[in-house]
């Protein structure tokens, strides 16, 4: 049996070599990483390594923003598969051979990542698709390279930059994290499920903007295939103007879907950049769903929450929004982050002095200064909230790009302003509370029913043939009827004292009266479980 692991771990003590060899070369273990540093060693490394680059530039929950910046220079083309490597995956993952299903496939890529590669090809039906091939054997690699990564990172834990920003970097934890998200990338049917839910539940209407379908037939954990986006990206707007494209509509399609996805479905596309927004036959069509963000409404209302306490210059409630939405470590100290909070807005009041409600604020600024301070204070956000703020950043540069005189961060602030609105809906409101309270009420009304309970299980079996042959179920149910009833209305006593001395506050929203409004709601709803209860009393 020692014989036969001898190979592999000649493979793993070869390449644990190789990577340390690489590190020593890179200053690691004296200077740590710097961002320049980081890339580099990553380049060296080879294509796993490049990719998890890739992947590090947009998890600012992970790295400081310096660190994403600078991968994100590793976005670009590796060196391709030969034709018969790509050709033989897909065979052997579908059990046929490609003339058996495709009419035409082009050897050539259309495109070549360090994880696989996409191939063009016309189904035999007619339909164009778009097939992309896992590399052989890199599932395997990037496990190994992971595995051995996390044992060099446990030597030496912490890794700093040198600038006067200086922050440090849980190495062990970074790999973690990326380890998750590579591995969900390394099995191809993920993003397939990516696609098919936001084709079915993003996309309202395809004749202003689409996404590719999904070919399940064709799907497996290493290709995935879909159907050609026949055009071209949308980084090329002279030929959207040769066209005779409106830029502003396409704009705000593109606009109006993104907040969509974010404000009404709670999942949107992660990296919102040109090379995936391609236009085809007139509308844009959204490509390349392998990372997808989720948000909740939750996330939501405490981004909102940060916005306003900043608009009215109330520091405490943003550290406390901050660290409600975030996770507080062992390293937080809330003073400090307070400290730098009243730095923030004062210099945030001194260059937008102009600013008196949230369309006048740089929104895209602002969520990256909260995504700073909270890395500096050792504060963890949510990661899907880290990747609202890079997508909406992102799409804000290509928008501004294609067509300037469309401003994405007034349709945020519209939709913004559009759920607050709701949120204040006193249909809503009175709804939503009148629930609350019934549900409490039924659960205080429960009180009688459950001593009465309890009474019978202490009195099992004589008790029970008794109560069974006096014949007193009936009279016993009419007073946990009665008594119900009168805990009702108590409580409607209890809840039309409280709403009256509420009126004595001055809290919002008020009514045009000036009252304010959860008072007169609390007093109706009093009102009408008193007359309810008094009703069912008397009528019994």
């Amino acid at each position: 049996m020692p014989n036969e692991n001898r190979p592999e771990q000649k493979k793993e003590t070869k390449r644990s070599a190789e990577i340390l060899k690489i590190f020593a070369s890179h200053n690691f273990y004296a200077n740590g990483f710097t961002p320049e540093e980081m890339r580099t060693t990553l380049e060296d490394l080879g294509p796993t390594y490049v990719k998890i680059g890739q992947i590090m530039s947009s998890r600012a929950d992970v790295l400081p923003e310096n660190y994403c910046k600078e991968l994100e220079k590793l976005r670009q083309n590796v060196r391709p598969l030969e034709a018969e490597v790509a050709r033989a995956v897909i065979e052997e993952e579908t059990g046929k051979k490609i003339d058996e299903i495709f009419s035409e496939f082009k050897d050539e890529p259309l495109g070549s990542a360090s994880i696989g590669q996409a191939h063009y090809g016309v189904l035999k039906d007619g339909t164009k698709v778009v097939v992309k091939v896992q590399r052989p054997q890199i599932a395997d690699m990037m496990r190994n390279d992971f595995a051995l990564l996390k044992e060099l990172a446990g030597h030496n834990k912490k890794s700093t930059d040198s600038d006067e920003n200086t922050q440090l970097v849980d190495l062990v934890e970074v790999i973690e994290e990326l380890e998750k998200v590579t591995n969900e990338e390394l099995d191809f049917r993920i993003e397939a499920a990516n696609t098919r839910f936001f084709k079915e539940n993003c996309i309202v209407d395809e004749e202003k903007i689409s996404c590719p379908t999904v070919i399940d037939d064709l799907t497996t954990e290493r290709i995935f295939t879909m159907t050609y986006v026949d055009g071209y990206t949308i980084a090329h707007k002279d030929r959207m103007v040769e066209e005779g494209l409106d830029l502003i509509a396409v704009g705000h399609a593109i606009c109006e879907n993104f907040l969509y996805q974010v404000f009404d479905v709670g999942t949107f596309h992660g990296d919102p950049h040109q090379g995936n927004l391609m236009i085809s036959n007139g509308r844009p069509y959204w490509i390349d769903l392998g990372m997808i963000g989720h948000i909740t409404d939750q996330d939501i209302d405490s981004i909102q929450k940060i916005v306003m306490a900043i608009l009215v210059g109330d520091n405490e409630n943003m550290v406390d929004g901050l660290l409600g939405m975030g996770t507080a470590t062992a390293k937080t100290d809330r003073d400090k982050l307070l400290e730098d909070v009243n730095r923030f807005t004062d210099k945030f009041n001194a260059t937008n002095s102009n600013v008196n409600s949230i369309s006048d604020m740089d929104t895209s600024a602002l969520f990256s200064e909260i995504t700073d301070l909270a890395s500096k204070h050792h504060v963890k956000l949510p990661g899907d909230y880290t990747m609202f703020v890079r997508a909406l950043i992102t799409l804000e540069g290509v928008i501004e790009e294609m067509c300037p005189e469309l401003n994405l961060l007034d349709l945020v602030t519209q939709k913004m302003t559009e759920r607050t609105t709701q949120n204040l809906n006193i249909e809503k409101k009175l709804t939503d509370i009148g629930k609350k309270i019934l549900n409490e009420g039924k659960k205080t009304a429960k009180i009688p029913g459950l001593i009465s309970d309890t009474l019978s299980v202490f009195s099992k079996g004589k008790a029970k043939l008794t109560l069974e042959m006096s014949g007193i179920d009936e009279p016993l149910e009419k007073t946990r009827d009665f008594l119900r009833y009168v805990v009702l209305a108590a409580l409607a006593c209890v809840l039309f004292l409280g709403s009256c001395l509420l009126a004595l506050v001055d809290i919002h929203p008020k009514t045009p009266s000036g009252m304010p409004l959860l008072s007169v709601v609390g007093i109706v709803f009093s009102i009408a479980l008193a007359i309810f209860s008094v009703r069912k009393l008397f009528h019994k």
